[in-house]
């Protein structure tokens, strides 16, 4: 496969196992719990120098079950930027949803944030895209964005055929692009 990306692309990425280690059967609750992935902070600032905008797209259930609340969630997401900035990378934004329900249109897969990050930024364009993520969610979010999708940390093999392309991490990932 080859990506011929420049500034005029977007990159999406989820959150939890593609950017910081995903806490299994639990919640990322406070910053103490968040844990970069290795390589995930210099994957962020390499990206910085070929995208164009860069989105985390994150479902995050565990403030609708009041494990967390919003502003839990939110000064996670500010030591976590401040973290990639200091480290040489940016992210444009962050979406999360909230909601319990599956059916809610933010959470993945369905593509509510995708088109709150296209309000925001218009000059997104989806088939200019790449959603990277861990979970199936991610894949179908992408796919039915049109974006290219890359399956990160993979543990279910079953996943792969619904991406484009499987690398062990999101360093990984960065060199290949």
């Amino acid at each position: 496969m080859n990506f011929q990306i420049d500034k005029s692309w977007t990159l999406f990425l989820d959150r939890d196992g593609v950017i910081n280690k995903k806490i299994d059967d639990g919640y990322v609750t406070q910053w103490g719990d968040f844990t970069f992935l290795d390589g995930s902070l210099e994957a962020i600032s390499r990206f910085n120098k070929k995208f164009g905008k860069i989105i985390v797209v994150t479902n995050q259930r565990g403030v609708g079950r009041g494990i967390m609340t919003d502003k839990d969630l939110e000064y996670i997401h500010k030591l976590m930027i401040e973290q990639i900035s200091y480290n040489g990378g940016r992210i444009d934004k962050i979406y999360s949803c909230t909601a319990l329900s599956d059916a809610a249109s933010c959470r993945k897969p369905n593509i509510g944030m995708a088109y709150k990050a296209l309000s925001d930024f218009p000059e997104i364009e989806f088939n200019k895209s790449i959603m990277v993520g861990d979970s199936i969610s991610d894949l179908i979010f992408g796919r039915k964005l049109g974006m290219l999708n890359v399956l990160i940390n993979a543990d279910d093999p079953s996943n792969h055929f619904k991406s484009n392309i499987t690398f062990r991490s999101l360093y990984e990932f960065s060199l290949f692009i």
